[in-house]
């Protein structure tokens, strides 16, 4: 079986967020997908099959499936489009959240997502005690976002895994307003077996709608403030999100299976 290594949301290896990538004929028994995402101990493993015209793509982190990536989407699209199939220049998947589409575009890579409506919640002193900084506003869909006073305090934050595990979302996500950038967040999974996640697409189908309605603006420029880093390019359209970024290919392996 042979495996891509791509850094996502980056032009450049070793930052933006790692993903493997093994483009199989079928699926392999979910319990090998599973070893080899925990062997790979990457936030993401994809997996996909090509039928007809459209690829059935799923995702795995170290510890279980998980029903929606967008990084490893963007890292999936890359490999189809600059390795293994040349002449296209847009790829669809299927996947447990539907249809997505990406289409190359010079050095980005736009998809096509669903956007999360940012439905508000109270604040609360467990989600200020997890985080470790004062919450302005939380708001939850799939995920759920925090947002903070600084683009400062959301590169200094600390918070608990532990307790943060313990809130809602799927992932928990701290965002506040850039200056470079619209708005600069951090994303966190300890749930599914990822401390923080260097650069996540699908949570930003969840930031980009906030800040979007918070900016009066459709296009946004987003960076993930983690150690690695990355960029996102949004583009808010109502119901759907435009998630573009670059990508940069680390290595390819055959793996011994």
């Amino acid at each position: 079986m042979r495996q891509f290594i791509v850094d996502a949301f980056t032009e450049k290896i070793f930052s933006g967020n790692p993903a493997a990538v093994c483009v199989v004929e079928d699926f392999p028994p979910d319990d090998l997908m599973q070893n080899i995402a925990r062997e790979n101990n990457l936030s993401e493993t994809a997996f996909a099959v090509k039928e007809d015209d459209f690829y059935r793509l799923r995702w795995f982190t170290p510890a279980a499936e998980v029903d929606f990536c967008g990084h490893a989407t963007l890292a999936t699209a890359f490999v189809i489009l600059t390795q293994l199939e040349q002449d296209l220049s847009a790829v669809e998947f299927q996947t447990l959240s539907g249809k997505f589409s990406v289409e190359r575009k010079g050095k980005l890579f736009e998809m096509n997502f669903p956007a999360y409506e940012p439905k508000k919640i109270p604040v609360t002193d467990v989600m200020q005690a997890a985080v470790g900084a004062k919450v302005l506003e939380a708001y939850l869909a799939r995920d759920l976002l925090m947002i903070l006073d600084s683009a400062e305090a959301v590169e200094a934050l600390a918070p608990d895994l532990n307790k943060l595990s313990k809130l809602d979302g799927m992932t928990q996500a701290v965002s506040a307003a850039g200056d470079e950038f619209d708005c600069v967040s951090r994303v966190f999974a300890p749930k599914v077996g990822v401390p923080e996640d260097p650069v996540t697409g699908s949570t930003h189908c969840l930031i980009a709608p906030y800040w979007s309605g918070r900016l009066g603006k459709q296009k946004l420029t987003a960076r993930q403030a983690s150690a690695r880093g990355g960029v996102l390019y949004c583009e808010v359209l109502g119901e759907r999100v435009k998630i573009s970024g670059s990508a940069a290919l680390f290595a390819v392996a055959d793996l011994k299976l």
